[in-house]
């Protein structure tokens, strides 16, 4: 890992800390060709939505209606900011889901640096196979770090 990486993977640690998820705090930063920051994104409920620790119940799955993936926050913000990020570089905290996947693919990322996705969580096993390979089919070029790295 660079310095830059280091650097980058340390202000995804910070973003990640403004998570209210009392099980996972994820944050992504979208950088551009001189390490500049585009966009920054974590998981949490969408812009206007009440809080209510009630909603991040994993019973029945109930959390996954209401939280948004740091990914696609960090995607969205660029967007809603009219910042195209195709051929930019996108820094996650944890590996991408499938869906998030697809939202790194389709915006035109060209690199994804994360951290090796784990082995023993069962709730995002099968989403993590199936980003990997999505992201290996549409080429994007993928980095993936030991957490013990940062």
């Amino acid at each position: 890992m660079n310095k830059w990486d280091r650097r980058i993977f340390d202000v995804c640690k910070l973003i990640s800390t403004w998570s209210e998820d009392p099980h996972r705090q994820v944050g992504a930063v979208i950088v551009g060709q001189a390490n500049q920051i585009i966009a920054t994104g974590y998981n949490g409920f969408p812009r206007g939505v009440k809080f209510d620790e009630a909603r991040f119940d994993r019973t029945d799955r109930e959390k996954f209606h209401w939280v948004e993936h740091a990914e696609r926050n960090a995607l969205y913000n660029a967007a809603r900011t009219g910042t195209i990020v195709e051929n930019m570089t996108f820094y996650c905290s944890v590996f991408p889901c499938s869906d998030c996947a697809r939202g790194i693919i389709q915006s035109g990322i060209k690199t994804l640096k994360t951290i090796s996705p784990p082995k023993n969580d069962v709730s995002f096993k099968r989403g993590f196979e199936v980003a990997g390979i999505m992201l290996a089919e549409a080429n994007i070029t993928v980095e993936l770090f030991d957490e013990s790295e940062y």
